[in-house]
């Protein structure tokens, strides 16, 4: 295996659109070396564009002279590619979710950490500047004790067949969520619609009860008329508001808002936060050469997609039991 970055070399399993933008961010980085789909014609495309090799899932994961692998295909194929990835000695970034079932991640976490292989999973806004500042701005105390946080992650397009919108669109939230609040919910309540009609549902809200008394929402669509992505953090001295929606200057901001005994409101303006613009795809891709170069434990591992899975689970039982009830 590789011993300096430079000597790294990555294989993009899946040449869809986030296949696509992986070999963009790994080239740029100088590790792309192969890209690998189930069709011929796409991965010859893309590899042209790279001028890099193509070929297969399996002759990728059976080529030695690749280190590492990023699997950007559906979630079904998730644990069989990572899996046989891992048997052959590969470091593996893994597209959310990890895999659709816990016993799955649970195996490939423990072949990872047997054969001493990084295994990390895309949680991209884990690595926006915008979320790295606000969880400093956290962890620093400027918000003071947190009481309540938002998320609403809605637009319109991106209509999955294998995995509904709390799957496919609330794993960013919950580990923004879990990385905020450092710890996990006691309570965790949902609802989800199918608007549509049929399955899988298009929209779903999952409120989150922490120990510490802390409160989340999380609202996920993909039938939304207009795009939303922001996350908003209540605390006793201050509040703040992740919005990735908004130019750089406005991303991040944050409001001294008080609320007196008397319960009136003094509203502070809103401060924007500066921030070090850069893209949170090749933010974590770098990350991912990092982890495997120095041996360091990845922000997103298996650990923390676990995590993640394990709150999502609990919410989609909770959304069957509201299902139950509102049956006549």
């Amino acid at each position: 295996m590789g011993t300096g970055r430079e000597r790294l070399s990555v294989a993009i399993i899946g040449c869809g659109a986030w296949g696509a933008n992986l070999a963009r961010c790994f080239a740029e980085l100088g590790a792309l070396k192969a890209v690998a789909d189930r069709s011929a014609n796409r991965a010859t495309v893309l590899a042209a564009k790279h001028d890099c090799a193509d070929g297969t899932p399996e002759s990728v994961i059976l080529d030695p002279a690749i280190d590492a692998l990023a699997v950007a295909t559906p979630p079904s194929s998730h644990y069989a590619l990572a899996a046989a990835g891992l048997e052959r000695g590969k470091h593996v970034l893994v597209e959310k979710p990890l895999t659709l079932h816990r016993p799955e991640s649970e195996a490939l976490a423990r072949d990872a950490e047997a054969r001493g292989r990084v295994l990390m999973v895309g949680h991209i806004l884990r690595y926006h500047p915008a979320f790295e500042a606000l969880l400093h701005l956290v962890r620093d105390g400027a918000l003071g004790e947190l009481r309540r946080i938002h998320a609403s992650r809605l637009n319109l397009g991106a209509i999955r067949r294998e995995e509904d919108a709390l799957w496919c669109l609330a794993p960013h939230d919950v580990s923004m969520i879990l990385a905020l609040a450092g710890e996990m919910p006691e309570h965790v309540e949902g609802f989800d619609e199918k608007v549509l009609g049929r399955e899988p549902a298009d929209a779903a809200a999952v409120r989150l009860g922490f120990p510490s008394g802390l409160s989340a929402m999380i609202q996920v669509s993909w039938l939304h008329p207009v795009k939303e992505h922001r996350l908003s953090v209540i605390g006793s001295k201050a509040m703040a508001v992740f919005d990735d929606t908004k130019p750089w200057e406005e991303k991040l901001v944050l409001c001294r808002h008080q609320i007196g005994d008397d319960l009136a409101i003094a509203r502070g303006d809103p401060e924007p936060v500066p921030l070090e613009p850069g893209e949170p795809l090749k933010a974590e891709c770098r990350h991912f050469l990092d982890s495997i170069t120095t041996g360091a434990t990845p922000l997103t591992d298996a650990r923390e997609a676990l995590a993640v899975m394990d709150v999502l689970a609990r919410a989609e039982a909770a959304i069957r039991e509201t299902r139950t009830a509102l049956v006549p």
